[in-house]
């Protein structure tokens, strides 16, 4: 089990709880946290912005990652959504135990990676 963590911005709370839902009903994702609010400070075609953004972490697996990737990518409304998987390299046996039965389909083998 390989236990992963992915950060995700979206621009709004309707926005974020879309993208988590999707994830954690399709089972790519153990749980989603959804934090609101949060200024994003970044240079985008040339200007300045300053914008309101809604933070997503999911808690999954590392072969889950590619199809959560696409599904936040498809459910997204940014041009270049940010998507950052990091790796988890250790914590509470249980709760890592818990990520990898939740993000689990029955009769699903996990792939190796």
């Amino acid at each position: 089990m390989n236990v992963q963590l992915v950060y995700m911005t979206a621009g709004s709370m309707e926005e974020a709880r879309t993208i988590g839902r999707a994830l954690v009903a399709g089972r790519l994702a153990a749980c989603v946290n959804i934090i609101e609010p949060m200024t994003a400070i970044y240079m985008w075609e040339g200007a300045l912005q300053e914008e309101s953004e809604v933070v997503l972490i999911a808690k999954t697996v590392a072969w889950k990652v590619p199809q959560l990737v696409e599904t936040v990518r498809r459910l997204h409304s940014y041009a270049v959504p940010c998507i950052v998987t990091l790796p988890v390299s250790g914590g509470h046996q249980p709760f890592l135990d818990w990520v990898a039965d939740e993000t689990r389909i029955s009769g699903e083998t996990p792939e190796r990676v």
